[in-house]
């Protein structure tokens, strides 16, 4: 893709159109990219002036993140379960982290990451959808209950527009406080 001149980073391209002001800056957005594993996104949405936390499971995959940006913040740790200090803009589930989680924690993963989400944060997640794992409805259904709204849904990273096709990367929207 790189030789042809088009963009490797379509995850990073769709969440700054997400994130960026009116201004056209990334500004002091701060980012989880849960299931993060080596770091390619949340490297490359740092490079891109974004506060940037990377969680995975695997600690091998963490132990590669941070010997290719150690200055980055790397958490070793479960989506399902891990507290965090502080409070996100956004959350990116790219590379299909929702249909490798445990089955049947799906729902404790969405309802901790939706508790990371500041009012009115994005939960932006990509997964393929394929029978016998996580369907859009029962996500829909989960985020849901989470307190997280459906905004828009794409059909791939780069905002194709969904036609109930075999991937799905959907924008969900946490709830802002009312004033």
């Amino acid at each position: 893709m790189a030789a042809a001149g088009e963009s490797v980073h379509g995850e990073a391209d769709l969440v700054e159109a997400i994130m960026v002001g009116p201004e056209g800056q990334a500004g002091d957005a701060a980012i989880l990219d849960a299931g993060c594993g080596t770091g390619r996104v949340a490297i490359e949405l740092a490079r891109r002036g974004f506060s940037i936390t990377g969680i995975d499971l695997d600690p091998t995959m963490i132990s590669r993140a941070r010997s290719k940006a150690p200055d980055l913040a790397w958490i070793h740790g479960d989506l399902g379960v891990v507290k965090f200090d502080r409070q996100f803009d956004a959350v990116v589930l790219a590379g299909n982290v929702m249909i490798f989680v445990t089955p049947g924690t799906e729902g404790d993963v969405v309802t901790n990451l939706a508790a990371a989400l500041k009012p009115g944060g994005a939960m932006v997640s990509g997964f393929s959808l394929e029978a016998g794992r996580l369907s859009l409805s029962t996500f829909d259904r989960l985020t849901a209950a989470s307190n997280l709204a459906l905004e828009t849904r794409w059909a791939t990273w780069d905002a194709q527009p969904y036609e109930d096709g075999p991937y799905a990367v959907s924008l969900h929207r946490k709830a802002a406080l009312k004033s």
